[in-house]
């Protein structure tokens, strides 16, 4: 049985439309249809029933949907398992990381990196989307969670610190009060930030401006003057508009991990950019 056969099946079982299935894997619709046809002819089975909404599995289709995406796994552990063979520093080596993370901290890392290795491309993922290390969407990531998914080679690489800040043309705001002031938090919808609690209760009088999902976001509005914000260091302390507050309390840490997948601990693209990583931002 072709694997790109199965590999469509899966495709089309996962987006109920041709079209869906075609974009995900970057073909012609023919050629997914086409393919879709050869591997019913070669099973002897109607693998799914097409209406005007788009193809819904058969009983026939879904009693093999699992085993289709044990061989998904298999091929994907090869094609993991080939590429952390090859020795060579070239070919795309690609990062995922929060969107603060990749503007503000690794620039530096990348850089050295590119300096010493010219023939390794590197695509920076950056956003609130965790990219799968498993199947291949990124090879290295950095995290403010620890990795739970199996197979994941990973490591605590900073602590990293907060500040609170102000635009620089505003006086500091009173903790224990915030009055005249408001504040610029996150979207806590994505996820829990022990920092804006912490915010919130250093300035209790201070009504929320703004929430956004994205760290940016929150610097270049503090910086208008439209709120306090707790920022990433690396973050405010870049930013010639923003002030740090001295407060006599620090805002809650965070935890900065880097992981990737074991089969391809011994690329050695990854290796060299793993090893600049820790040497310009681990603790």
């Amino acid at each position: 049985m072709d694997w790109n056969d199965v590999r469509v099946f899966l495709a089309v079982a996962r987006a109920g439309t041709l079209g869906g299935a075609a974009r995900a894997l970057k073909l012609s619709q023919p050629t997914m249809g086409r393919r879709l046809r050869a591997l019913e002819e070669s099973t002897g089975q109607v693998l799914f029933q097409r209406t005007a909404d788009g193809f819904i599995l058969t009983e026939e289709g879904a009693a093999v949907v699992a085993m289709a995406e044990q061989m998904e796994e298999g091929a994907l552990t090869m094609e993991r398992k080939l590429a952390g063979e090859t020795q060579r520093l070239e070919g795309t080596l690609r990062v995922s990381s929060a969107d603060w993370f990749g503007s503000w901290v690794l620039p530096p890392v990348v850089a050295s990196f590119s300096n010493n290795y010219p023939h390794v491309d590197i695509e920076l993922l950056t956003g609130s989307r965790l990219f799968s290390l498993a199947q291949r969407e990124a090879d290295v990531a950095f995290r403010i969670v620890p990795f739970e998914t199996a197979d994941i080679v990973q490591r605590k690489l900073i602590e990293m610190p907060y500040g609170v800040y102000v635009a620089s043309h505003q006086p500091d705001p009173k903790p224990g009060d915030g009055q005249g002031f408001r504040l610029i938090t996150m979207d806590t919808s994505s996820g829990s930030f022990p920092d804006i609690g912490w915010l919130k209760e250093l300035f209790p009088n201070a009504p929320v401006a703004l929430r956004t999902n994205n760290r940016n976001s929150q610097a270049l509005m503090c910086a208008k003057g439209i709120g306090i914000a707790v920022l990433p260091r690396p973050v405010g302390d870049q930013i010639a508009a923003l002030r740090r507050v001295d407060l006599r309390q620090a805002p809650p840490t965070r935890d900065i991990w880097m992981g990737y997948h074991r089969d391809n601990r011994r690329l050695g693209r990854l290796r060299a950019f793993v090893d600049l990583a820790v040497e310009h931002l681990a603790n």
